[in-house]
């Protein structure tokens, strides 16, 4: 049985729909899981690593997670806590824009209890985290996740890392390039966006990020390049870049990245060589920018995977 595990914040998420508002449940490394979820074989446990408050937000986010066949671990409740929560607006081309309120969010504490964090991590084969999970951690925090990664992966875990720098969670460009730098020393897999790479760390172009990445160690990456598809590197290999759908006229563009990131985690646990994966991946982000929010629903999702499955693993592994 193939057990996963995402580390970070599941949002609340409003989306403006006409002159009302949607409210559903989003975040990076949980959008990643959610499609994951439902693409991994049937059977595959997967669980969302996070803190959860005690209002009634907070037992929402749960419930809906379980209903969709998504455990929490031992992910712990606080008192006196509650979710952040974010507002999405869009313009004419399915473009989004973004407002925070996640100051007092739980999942800051998600690393309080080390020995917790220990057991929801245990035995996984494969782990992801991202840069936002570590932006909203205290940089004591942060070092006890990247201590309990480094555990579970001894005990024979992948880590799969995407950097998501977001600038206004962060005290400065410096402090995010160390943090992300200590966890990509321990990182398996790597899935970067362009060109917020080259922003951060001012890498010249895609196939400098991947040689940037790869000297780090990293054994494997898979850049995201938005409209342009991935671009896929590891060692002795130069980056091969991996078309986009041509094809697709995006809805909202909300959850992309981590949908890319949940379908090429899942090709590679399946047996996927990169190439493949990446091409499986950009036809489930286009499936994920055809409807509004950052989750798609799971049967569709499924649908989806099948359908590419056949037309690309025959042809090309």
């Amino acid at each position: 049985m193939i057990r996963v595990a995402s580390v970070g914040e599941c949002m609340l998420e409003l989306q403006a729909r006409g002159t009302g508002w949607h409210l559903g449940h989003a975040g990076d490394t949980f959008n990643t899981l959610w499609m994951l979820r439902a693409v991994l074989p049937p059977g595959a446990e997967a669980d969302f690593v996070t803190a959860f408050g005690d209002d009634p937000f907070s037992e929402q986010q749960r419930d809906f997670m379980a209903a969709q066949g998504i455990g929490t671990a031992t992910s712990p409740r606080l008192p006196g806590l509650r979710p952040g929560l974010y507002a999405i607006t869009l313009d004419a081309a399915g473009e989004r824009s973004f407002s925070y309120w996640r100051s007092d969010s739980a999942a800051r504490r998600l690393a309080d209890d080390p020995a917790a964090l220990r057991l929801s991590l245990a035995g996984r084969d494969l782990i992801h985290v991202s840069g936002i999970t570590l932006a909203i951690l205290t940089p004591e925090a942060r070092r006890v996740l990247r201590d309990e990664l480094a555990r579970a992966r001894e005990g024979g875990a992948l880590v799969a890392f995407d950097p998501n720098w977001r600038p206004a969670l962060w005290q400065s460009p410096e402090a995010a390039r160390a943090a992300m730098n200590d966890l990509l020393a321990i990182c398996d897999i790597a899935l970067p966006s362009w060109p917020d790479e080259g922003t951060l760390f001012g890498d010249v172009g895609p196939e400098a990020c991947c040689r940037r990445l790869l000297s780090l160690g990293v054994p494997e990456v898979a850049l995201k390049l938005g409209a342009d598809g991935a671009m896929i590197a590891a060692p002795g290999t130069p980056g091969q870049r991996i078309p986009a759908r041509a094809d697709v006229t995006p809805r909202d563009t909300t959850g992309a990245g981590d949908g890319f990131n949940g379908a090429y985690l899942a090709a590679r646990l399946e047996g996927h060589p990169p190439a493949v994966a990446a091409q499986l991946a950009n036809r489930m982000a286009a499936e994920v920018i055809g409807v509004y929010g950052a989750l798609a629903e799971p049967e569709a999702l499924r649908r989806c995977w099948a359908e590419a499955e056949r037309d690309l693993a025959p042809r090309d592994r």
